[in-house]
């Protein structure tokens, strides 16, 4: 028989007051592992610098962390639901922590920065996939607004992604101990979220005998073709947009910035990010069930970041490498949201969180794009990366076509067979609000 949460009845004022507290901590634990996971970002071009690391190696390391969130992603969530929350989120700060130390320890290491990146994408992981959900459940608990935890969720990871590149660039470009300093601040910040978190009232109790582990884990909407032929070929592209926006321009542009390569960086991050969130609420607008136009504007976005990115790269001047890191962090907003609001279409109504999860891994791919093209540009004669950017734009509208003639095609099935409406977006943290 499931045991049921003491504060999970009517929501006193003790209860109320109890959830504004936990909801809070487990913010402040979003945001540690947002700001650990996207730290290293402006990094890269530190390392590259102060280092014996090739561009090839700095650039893998950028992706390593993907080994690490999408396993804690696909499994995080549905054992949340098994087991509780509190027991699957108490890991990531001190998951995050590790990570940190790692990094701080180890900036000549490849093998530490890679297992500290591994585990930054681990606690990353664990927080999106548990922490919106707990933060949802705390939210509605205290008698918040319907939207109210997926806001404050969304919040708290784009702004831990933000804030975290913002001040790692400022810190390793003019603070004392440049290869420590940001990782420490993000340690202070883990510990602080793991007592506030210990703190934080349990909203589901762990239920072990109701379904096997295999069934928790299962995604049936997964199997849909649709999702492959008109949401995979985008997903790669919202990371991928970032990659080029926050790794590729700011390597390209280092002669540019001289005296300050590494702020640059941040700033690119910065730019992107702040673009892509504004952006969605254009593509909540856009979207309609059954059309894929959201995700038409959003590949078109792409395609001219990505030829916005090449002419930078060209005629290497900062304000037109500013203007294409905007654009595409746009690309980056618009493809997310549109991806998001199909899944929420394509899911059932109890596997939305886990085929979440499986666009969310899909997304990640395109965080390789950097140590790819620097593996091309130091091994294949002729291919430079305005080139590249270039074959990338046409790659971008490439994707579009299939979209666009799979959406027209019986072969992806129908638009929707979930019973979430379209009148719930789903926010950048990929939980529903109605």
């Amino acid at each position: 028989m499931r045991r049921t949460p003491a504060t999970a009845g009517p929501t006193t004022g003790t209860a109320s007051a109890a959830s504004g507290f936990g909801w809070a901590g487990v913010s402040l634990a979003v945001f540690t592992a947002a700001w650990g996971g996207n730290e290293f970002t402006p990094l890269l071009v530190m390392y590259r610098q102060s280092s014996h690391l090739s561009a090839v190696v700095v650039d893998t390391l950028l992706f390593t962390y993907v080994l690490g969130i999408v396993p804690a992603l696909l499994i995080g969530g549905p054992l949340s639901d098994r087991f509780g929350r509190r027991p699957l989120m108490l890991p990531s700060p001190v998951i995050a922590a590790a990570g940190s130390v790692l990094l701080a320890a180890g900036p000549q290491s490849v093998t530490m920065l890679a297992l500290g990146r591994v585990l930054s994408g681990v606690a990353l992981g664990l927080a999106m996939a548990v922490g919106g959900t707990w933060i949802k459940e705390l939210s509605d608990r205290q008698r918040a607004s319907v939207t109210a935890g997926a806001r404050r969720a969304a919040l708290s990871l784009t702004a831990g992604f933000g804030v975290g590149a913002g001040v790692a660039s400022v810190l390793a470009q003019w603070a004392p101990w440049p290869e420590q300093l940001s990782y420490l601040i993000n340690i202070a910040f883990a510990v602080v979220s793991l007592v506030l978190l210990l703190r934080t009232p349990e909203t589901r109790f762990a239920d072990p005998g109701a379904r096997s582990l295999r069934d928790d884990l299962a995604i049936p909407a997964a199997r849909k073709p649709r999702f492959w032929l008109v949401v995979a070929p985008t997903a790669p592209w919202v990371f991928g947009t970032c990659a080029v926006a926050y790794a590729v321009i700011p390597a390209l542009l280092t002669e540019s910035t001289s005296s300050w390569p590494i702020v640059f960086a941040g700033l690119c991050c910065v730019l992107g990010l702040t673009a892509g969130f504004f952006v969605q609420s254009l593509g909540k607008r856009i979207d309609r069930p059954g059309s894929v136009r959201a995700m038409v504007t959003a590949m078109l976005l792409v395609a001219l970041g990505m030829c916005l990115a090449a002419i930078a790269a060209d005629i290497a001047t900062i304000p037109m490498a500013l203007v294409a890191a905007t654009v595409l962090g746009c690309g980056y907003g618009m493809t997310l949201i549109s991806g998001l609001l199909e899944v929420q279409r394509l899911a059932g109504p109890n596997d939305l969180a886990g085929l979440t999860a499986v666009f969310y891994g899909l997304t990640y791919i395109g965080f390789a794009s950097p140590a790819v093209m620097a593996a091309i540009d130091s091994g294949v004669t002729g291919a430079s990366y305005p080139m590249m950017l270039y074959v990338g734009a046409g790659v971008a509208l490439l994707c579009l076509v299939i979209v666009v003639l799979a959406n027209r095609s019986s072969i992806a099935g129908p638009h929707t067979t979930a019973t979430i409406g379209r009148e719930q977006p789903v926010t950048l943290d990929g939980d529903p609000a109605a």
